[in-house]
């Protein structure tokens, strides 16, 4: 039998950054494939490549403006606004709850703010990090080292460090492993504010609006909310893909994370989502932790 040559698919590549985590891998395995498998979706006129990096990473490499879509810090987008602007779609959204800050024995928090307790933390461009800046005030003060995001737990329970700052899988997996909780820094913003603690969101590079005309940044946003509402809508099939990231979870707490992070705020930021990353960086700007951010932009899909 002879068999038909595939038509080669010479289309633009957008490479898309995500952390290798569940409910990253949860959003986006619609429009990458798996396994070498075409999309789940029509991408219409991209093909998507995923590049799966830790966020320190992915926040570093955006200041290169290395990959055309992106996830980022929140606290991230101060230094990249120029450069990249978020999509309404992709955030991850800590609504009472967040990151959290563990240790092998409750110690004081004023032992860390004053830095007399060793701190491993994930990086100084992510979200948690600033704010943690935040709620003790004064980070250059703090005896921080960063440390991979997956070692974090660790090596704070083989004593190598007082306290950790930890992220993903970590927020639910610290006690597994014999460590307390010290603060849960979603709950601290959002017992103050009454905002969702805004952690990361996915961005588009500027310059494609420039490469493939107007309305590009508009129409890659609406690939990536029907990748999202793809995998909403066959949950369970995504998160058989999801616990490839899984580390240390068995499925019902797979789901219980992706819950968590693939939300309302996630479909869309929201007049409240919006509001609470406006704040947030006015924060953190009036505190002297990051440059100010300026006008906030979100890229929205084509009305219909």
């Amino acid at each position: 039998m002879t068999q038909t040559a595939k038509t080669p698919d010479d289309r633009p590549l957008l490479r898309l950054g995500h952390s290798p985590d569940p409910d990253d891998a949860f959003m986006w395995f619609p429009i990458t494939g798996v396994a070498g498998a075409p999309p789940a979706i029509d991408t219409g006129r991209f093909r998507f490549e995923a590049v799966q990096q830790d966020i320190e990473t992915l926040n570093r490499r955006s200041d290169r403006g290395d990959l055309e879509v992106t996830a980022i810090s929140v606290a991230q987008y101060p230094y990249v606004a120029d450069r990249y602007a978020f999509t309404s779609c992709g955030s991850s959204m800590g609504d009472g709850y967040g990151p959290r800050l563990v240790a092998r024995e409750a110690i004081p928090l004023e032992a860390i703010r004053e830095g007399r307790a060793t701190l491993a933390i994930p990086g100084r461009r992510t979200s948690a990090w600033l704010a943690t800046g935040l709620m003790l005030g004064s980070p250059e003060r703090l005896a921080a080292a960063e440390v991979p995001f997956d070692q974090i737990i660790e090596r704070v329970a083989s004593g190598e460090f007082d306290a950790g700052l930890v992220i993903h899988e970590g927020q639910l997996t610290f006690q597994d492993h014999g460590l307390v909780l010290l603060a849960d820094l979603g709950a601290w913003w959002t017992g103050r504010t009454a905002l969702p603690l805004p952690l990361g969101g996915n961005v588009i590079r500027r310059d494609l609006e420039d490469r493939f005309g107007p309305g590009t940044l508009a129409q890659v946003t609406a690939t990536l909310l029907a990748s999202l509402t793809f995998a909403l809508e066959h949950r369970q099939e995504a998160i058989n893909y999801a616990l490839n990231y899984a580390r240390g979870m068995d499925r019902a707490l797979a789901d219980r994370f992706v819950a968590m992070y693939v939300n309302k705020h996630t479909l869309d930021f929201g007049p409240t989502g919006r509001e609470a990353v406006r704040r947030f960086l006015n924060e953190a700007a009036q505190a002297g932790l990051t440059p100010p951010a300026g006008p906030v932009e979100f890229v929205d899909p084509p009305q219909r």
